[in-house]
C-alpha cells in the first residue's frame, strides 16, 4: 500500500522528490502510512476542506477490507 500511496502524493505535490512516505506496523493488523512533504504542498495533499486526504483515506480503508488489515494515514510535518 506504501507504494500505490507514494505513487498518488508524488503526483499531487509540487516538489515530488522531497515526498516521503514511510509504512510502520503497529501490530499483526494494523499499519500506519507517514506522509511527509515540503511544507507548501501540505494544503495539497490535505485538499480543500480536506477532500483529498479523505479520499486517500477511503482508498486505504478499502484495500484494506479486501486484505484484511487496518490502514492508518497521517500526514506528518
Amino acid at each position: 500500500m506504501k507504494d500505490a500511496v507514494e505513487l498518488i502524493v508524488k503526483h499531487l505535490v509540487s516538489e515530488g522528490e522531497s515526498a516521503d512516505v514511510r509504512e510502520v506496523e503497529r501490530d499483526r493488523s494494523t499499519s500506519i502510512i507517514e506522509v511527509r512533504v515540503a511544507q507548501g504542498d501540505v494544503g495539497k495533499v490535505i485538499g480543500r476542506q480536506g477532500r483529498t486526504v479523505k479520499a486517500l483515506r477511503s482508498l486505504l480503508f478499502a484495500a484494506g477490507q479486501k486484505k484484511g488489515r487496518r490502514y492508518v494515514l497521517e500526514i506528518v510535518e
